[in-house]
């Protein structure tokens, strides 16, 4: 099973992907993580990209998933629109099931 290699294989299983809890609005377009890969007040943010993003990508297939790496003070998510508009989410300092908490709150769809 060559889908069991690597730094935690389990990210990589449908169990693991369907239990993702963020379904984005409909309007969301794009949705880009700025991060940098030093410092501890990117902590947060690097964790949600390593294991959060991967569901993220699975239960939104119409949405591009962007992460930039290291061009960036402070870290932050950004969610463009259909509509030419973008929201900008500040996640400094928070880990990531703060970061998972606040996003399904202001972008992620209501049941």
């Amino acid at each position: 099973m060559s889908f069991m290699k690597g730094r935690a294989p389990i990210r990589r299983t449908l169990d693991y992907l369907n239990a993702g809890r963020l379904v984005l609005k409909d309007k969301v377009r794009i949705f880009s993580v700025n991060y940098n890969t030093y410092g501890e007040h990117h902590d947060g943010a690097r964790d949600f990209v390593f294991w959060n993003i991967p569901q993220v990508q699975y239960k939104n297939p119409a949405v591009q998933v962007i992460t930039l790496k290291n061009m960036t003070p402070s870290p932050f998510i950004r969610c463009y629109f259909e509509d030419g508009r973008d929201i900008l989410i500040d996640v400094d300092s928070k880990n990531r099931h703060e970061i998972m908490d606040h996003l399904m709150k202001v972008v992620g769809k209501t049941k």
